[in-house]
């Protein structure tokens, strides 16, 4: 299962809201519940975040073993 916990970290981090990521960045409230949820997300959507917060793909998500 891949989880976006440490998307919210990295947010943190970086000093970027989701509203920001709504308002500034286009990342759909659709896209940041399904984040949230832990349900699964287009790789579009990954890489875009990857840009915005200048970071890793490991930043953002990690596989966990059920």
């Amino acid at each position: 299962m891949i989880v976006y916990d440490r998307l919210w970290e990295t947010m943190s981090k970086k000093g970027i809201s989701q509203y920001k990521l709504i308002k500034e960045y286009g990342i759909s409230s659709g896209q940041l519940d399904r984040l949230r949820k832990n349900a699964p997300v287009s790789t579009f959507t990954l890489d875009k975040l990857c840009k915005i917060l200048d970071c890793r793909i490991e930043e953002i998500a990690e596989y966990q073993i059920e």
